[in-house]
Formats: structure tokens, sequence, C-alpha cells
């Protein structure tokens, strides 16, 4: 399986598919791993793209470091694996946590070789409530899923896909079989990489990466989404990303990548061809 060196020697794995193209990176959210995007992975190499996708340090196959499990290393992670391919004319995919760490790239490391931006489910501009954000998350949101990764991850990842991240609490036909997928993926993250990741798309304030970006950038978000909530989330960095085109999924969940597969990879299409 291939991987690429960290910095400090952290193995970092990779999925390429398809030849030629334009390529697409997509990059998932927590506690997942690459397979979350295996979907839109072969749909756009189908379709003539290179589609790329990692698991973040701590996730999936990549290493479980001890230090390192936030969004400063996050990001420059990204910046290895997109220098060792060589890659450019490059359009990021970021859903959920993964949104913040594109965007962090793009502040920490510029968009030279980027194209273009998109922005699914994510957790930008900032989670958490604050003097300056007042319309964030309680801190105790937060820290209820911090208690539930110490006492019982198992159970916590069962209860989110059961309920609020494909929406299944709102009757959202979503198979078992998905659910079950989450589940497998989130054991397979590093308890520590999860529990400290958790800090780290919900307290990193991302709004100077948005003011950074220079690229066409795509936001997309599902309006009864009980993760990221829409006016935490994309209604928000909508506004702080200059020349930002909105797409809102009237009911949408947080899971769009499953619960609005095929909306979701028409609309990556058209905008990556575009």
């Amino acid at each position: 399986m291939p991987h690429v060196t960290a910095d400090d020697g952290a193995q970092i794995f990779y999925k390429d598919w398809g030849s030629g193209g334009t390529p697409v990176l997509l990059s998932h959210g927590w506690p997942l791993n690459a397979d979350a995007w295996e979907a839109a992975a072969l749909f756009l190499a189908e379709h003539g793209h290179r589609a790329i996708a990692h698991d973040r340090r701590g996730h999936g196959r990549s290493s479980q470091t001890w230090n390192g499990n936030e969004m400063d290393t996050y990001a420059d992670d990204l910046a290895c694996l997109i220098e060792h391919l060589d890659l450019t004319d490059l359009t990021l995919v970021g859903h959920s946590t993964a949104g913040g760490e594109i965007a962090h790239y793009v502040g920490r490391h510029g968009s030279a070789r980027v194209a273009k931006l998109v922005l699914v489910s994510a957790v930008p501009p900032l989670m958490l409530e604050a003097s300056d954000n007042p319309g964030g998350l309680p801190l105790a949101v937060f820290d209820g899923i911090r208690a539930g990764e110490a006492s019982d991850r198992s159970q916590l990842y069962r209860d989110l896909a059961d309920g609020p991240f494909f929406g299944h609490n709102r009757n959202t036909d979503i198979s078992q079989g998905v659910r079950d997928a989450f589940w497998l993926q989130s054991m397979a993250c590093g308890h520590r990489a999860a529990y400290e990741c958790i800090a780290a798309f919900s307290a990193t304030d991302f709004r100077p990466d948005l003011a950074s970006i220079d690229v066409p950038t795509l936001v997309i978000h599902g309006d009864d989404d009980q993760i990221v909530p829409f006016q935490v989330g994309g209604a928000r960095s909508a506004e702080l990303i200059e020349g930002a085109t909105l797409l809102v999924y009237e009911n949408g969940a947080h899971g769009l990548p499953d619960t609005d597969r095929d909306r979701l990879h028409a609309d990556l299409l058209a905008f990556i061809d575009s």
C-alpha cells in the first residue's frame, strides 16, 4: 500500500486512482478515513480525473502518532503528500473536519498548486462559541463528545451513525451497511488521535485561512446538518470566502457523501470541469 513519509517520520497512507486528467484530492471527516470518499473517487476517476484520498495521521492505515494530532500538522502532512505526488492544477475537496484541513493548508502553504476548493459540510470558520464567535456551539457539546470517546467510543460511533451524522433520527433512508461502514472506519482510528482531533476540528479558528483563499471555492452544506449546523458552517464560510459559490441541500444531513451521493458527485464534477 502506498505511503508518504511526513516530516516527523509518520507514514501517511493514500489511494491514487485513475490516470491522466486533472487531479482531485478528497479529504475525509473525523474519525473516518479515505474509504469515506471511495464512491466519489471511483466516480471521478471513471469520469477522467485522477482521484487521490489519504488517511489523516492517526486515522485508518496511517501512523498512530502520539503528537501532531492538530491542524498545523494535518495541513503540513497534506502539503507533504501534494509535493510527493507533484500535484498541480489541483482541486481540494474536504468533508467536515477536512474542510478545515484544506483551508488551513492554503493558509499555511498558499494556493500555488491549487486550482479550486470544495468545502462539504465543513467545520470552518469556527465551531466553538467564543466572545468574538457568539453563534458557535457551547464547549459542553464538544466535552460531551470527548466524554463519549473516552468512556465507550464504540457506542459513541454507533450512536452518531444511527442518529445525527446521516440524519437517521430524521427518518433519512440510509442503509445499515453505510452505518456499519461508519463504525468500522471509526474504530480504525487511534484512540488518542480521535480524542485530540475533537479539539482540532472544534476550536481551530479558520477565519484567517478563509480570508487567504484566492481560488474559486464551492461551499456545499445541508440545511438540516446536526453535526455542523448550516448557520455555524456553510452559511458563514460562504460569506467569508471572497467569491464563493454556496449550494444548500434542502433537508441535507451531515454525511452528504452518502446521503446525497449522486447529487454531490454531479455537483463536484460540474464544478471541477467548469
